[in-house]
């Protein structure tokens, strides 16, 4: 990546604090943006650090209890993620029942598996409540994540059975509040890197206008050994309220420079995965991505009346970069030869245009009460890349004792390089009411008319057109036995278009999904929230090959479990996060009967996670105040492939926490996290295709966080 002042000018002028540690005031429960309530507040009115939630407005687009919504939700607090030093949107799922990590095409994009159904740019992960172009969403903007569990189409289209996940960003506040940090890892064997940046908010005057300034920029070591990681972003947002009128205005930019590697190799021979350090890279420094991603957001909230509020939402985002590969074509156990060629992508960009218009009020009707809402989408996406150019294909490197350089990148060939292509529309208009059929019983029905068109191909040749029209319906239930627990049911139906830019796949009906979940919901207020999830999915319409060049959907893939997930503060000091899930995710029906029964590829059986958290108080003579805490998280086995040729081995992890806050007029806080303690080498996924992309787990590192706050 090109360097630059800005990014220099963020790490000489910052200094100290972990990079989402932010004044945190309480969230507004009528954003336009979906967030939630997720600050505690004491009986003193004093707010608490929280791992627990007790209102979303994803599943309803207005403030509503969890407890009162009759779907799996999960929220990643602003705490849990400050106490977690998350960096990635893995790290910040890690706590969350039935998340695995699919193929994120050598790190170029986040990748998350939910109740056995995801891939890479699906569409699952929004950016409040919006769909955007960037490849990975978690950065510093970021306040806290929310996961809604199973179907999400009646309100935000394309999604498969598994659900979605969005990413809720910090917003101007009305009072002035100041933060810098700066953060320093390090993986071992001299290998480290550098993170700072700032955050400062707070009102201009009394005119109605607040803003908000966040620059973070990063500048080191991969943590394999060798490669390089750049990373600067600067995000300015503005908001104006008066008279019951908000409009909110922001703009997010990131240059960003990674390597673009596989991993490692399972050997089919002896059946074991290559016995070679997980730090050592199988291919060359020159094997990364240079790019740069935008997204402008502007909402505009308007209170009508009695209960009616009107909002509009619009995010412009982009994505581009360009990329060169070194990848792995064979491998021969006996010599220990892997096989490799060079790949060049010249260019890659995406832009998506989302607008989305709600309008939600309540009223009583034939002595009910209703929750209604009404709304209508936009989405404009817009692919537009270089074919894959290839050369040295036959290089060879000894993986019991590599040299590296002997392979050299492609020069990319504009003149010969097709451009390759996907535009896809889509229309929506959606309802939904929730009806109070009595002091203890809610119904939710929905539903959404969405017309697509998509277009696909390589230059002068078109691969895929489809277009149509969905009815996306879905229904719920909610029984508060008490005011702090209920029981819920739900289904709903999904659906994806298919389409491929590389392969002929014409216009093949879309695929089509189901979904059943019962639960039991529990939040007490100030102490412990859980939900307790049987869930039943089915996705159909799968496209597969027939022949090479030919294809055709059939297929049935079905996903079953159980998930629990528990977060609270157990007594006045200890806080804790639990959670556990099974999902049985296999082929039920195809054309080639070699898959029936096959599990899905990257998707554990088995996840299970327990984080713990202790205040301990004051220390030194009240000089300062200790917290401290740990999380162990396991991760079953999971199929490697769709033949299910080999499995990745499932693993556990142990990490620890420490954070001193010196208490002055301008606190300081100094933090300190000890990952994968017992260093154990672990398996995150696979490409999915193949044994010859494995995503190594990082080894032990530490992370060492400082930050002030005025």
């Amino acid at each position: 990546m090109k360097s630059t002042s800005l990014s220099a000018l963020i790490l000489s002028l910052t200094v100290s604090v972990s990079p989402l540690v932010v004044p945190h005031t309480a969230l507004a429960q009528d954003d336009e943006s979906t967030e939630l309530g997720v600050i505690v507040v004491d009986a003193d009115g004093q707010k608490a650090k929280s791992y627990k939630a007790s209102r979303n407005s994803s599943a309803t687009r207005s403030d509503t209890p969890v407890t009162k919504i009759p779907q799996a939700i999960t929220t990643v607090t602003p705490q849990a993620l400050k106490d977690k030093s998350a960096n990635s949107l893995d790290d910040a799922l890690s706590d969350v029942s039935g998340i695995t990590q699919g193929n994120t095409i050598a790190g170029a994009n986040d990748a998350i598996m939910r109740r056995g159904f995801g891939e890479s740019r699906d569409g699952s992960i929004l950016t409040d409540g919006l769909n955007t172009a960037l490849p990975h969403s978690f950065n510093a903007t970021t306040d806290y994540v929310e996961v809604l569990k199973g179907p999400a189409s009646t309100l935000y289209g394309v999604l498969d059975p598994g659900g979605m996940v969005n990413l809720v960003t910090k917003k101007p506040e009305d009072t002035f509040s100041a933060e810098t940090w700066s953060k320093f890892y390090a993986y071992g064997a001299g290998r480290y890197s550098k993170k700072a940046g700032f955050d400062v908010t707070g009102p201009a005057g009394d005119s109605g206008f607040s803003y908000r300034l966040i620059a973070e920029g990063e500048n080191g070591d991969y943590w394999r050994n060798f490669g390089d990681k750049k990373n600067w972003l600067i995000a300015p947002s503005l908001k104006w309220e008066r008279d019951g009128t908000e409009v909110v205005l922001s703009y997010t930019h990131n240059d960003y420079l990674t390597p673009y590697e596989r991993g490692t190799v399972y050997d089919a021979t002896t059946g074991t995965f290559l016995d070679i350090s997980p730090r050592q890279r199988l291919d060359e420094a020159w094997s990364e991505i240079d790019g740069a991603s935008d997204l402008f957001k502007a909402s505009v909230k308007q209170q009508l009346g009695g209960n009616w509020v009107a909002s509009v939402n619009y995010a412009y985002s982009k994505d581009s970069f360009s990329a060169d590969q070194t990848r792995a074509t064979a491998y021969n156990a006996t010599t220990g030869i892997l096989t490799r060629r060079s790949d060049v992508r010249g260019y890659y960009d995406t832009t998506v245009h989302s607008l989305r218009t709600d309008l939600t009020g309540s009223e009583d009707l034939m002595g009910f009460e209703n929750e209604f809402l009404f709304g209508m989408a936009l989405r404009k996406e817009d692919i537009a890349r270089a074919a894959l150019q290839t050369c040295n294909l036959n290089n060879r490197l000894n993986v019991n004792n590599p040299v590296y350089g002997a392979i050299s990148p492609c020069t990319y060939n504009a003149a010969t390089a097709a451009e390759e292509y996907q535009h896809m529309r889509t229309q929506a208009v959606y309802a939904q009411d929730r009806v109070h059929l009595t002091d203890q019983l809610i119904a939710v029905a929905g539903l959404r008319l969405e017309h697509y068109d998509i277009t696909a191909g390589s230059g002068s040749t078109e691969n895929s057109d489809t277009n149509g029209n969905a009815l996306i319906p879905n229904a719920g239930l909610v029984w508060e036995v008490r005011p702090d627990s209920s029981l819920y049911a739900n289904v709903a139906r999904t659906f994806r278009p298919n389409s491929s830019i590389n392969n002929p796949y014409g216009s093949l009906d879309p695929e089509e999904g189901i979904s059943y979940e019962l639960g039991s919901k529990l939040d007490v207020t100030d102490w412990l929230s859980g939900t307790l999830a049987v869930f039943y999915a089915e996705k159909k319409n799968v496209a597969y090959a027939l022949a090479p060049g030919v294809y055709s959907t059939a297929g049935l893939v079905r996903s079953k479990g159980v998930e629990l997930d528990l977060a609270g503060q157990l007594t006045d000091e200890l806080q804790v996060i639990g959670s556990y899930g099974l999902t049985d995710a296999v082929v039920v029906e195809d054309e080639d009967p070699l898959l029936l029964g096959n599990n899905l590829a990257n998707v554990a059986r088995h996840t299970a996670s327990l984080r713990i958290a202790y205040d301990y108080g004051e220390v030194f003579d009240g000089a300062g105040s200790l917290r401290f805490g740990g999380a162990i998280k396991g991760v079953g086995r999971r199929a490697g492939d769709a033949d299910n040729s080999f499995d990745l081995p499932g693993y556990g992890t142990v990490d620890l926490f420490a954070s001193y806050t010196i208490e002055r007029e301008h606190p300081i806080e100094i933090q300190l996290n000890l990952n994968n303690i017992f260093d154990k080498t672990y398996y995150t996924s696979s490409i999915g295709s193949n044994a010859l992309g494995i995503a190594v787990g990082q080894s032990f590192n530490a992370a060492l966080s400082v930050g002030m706050k005025f």
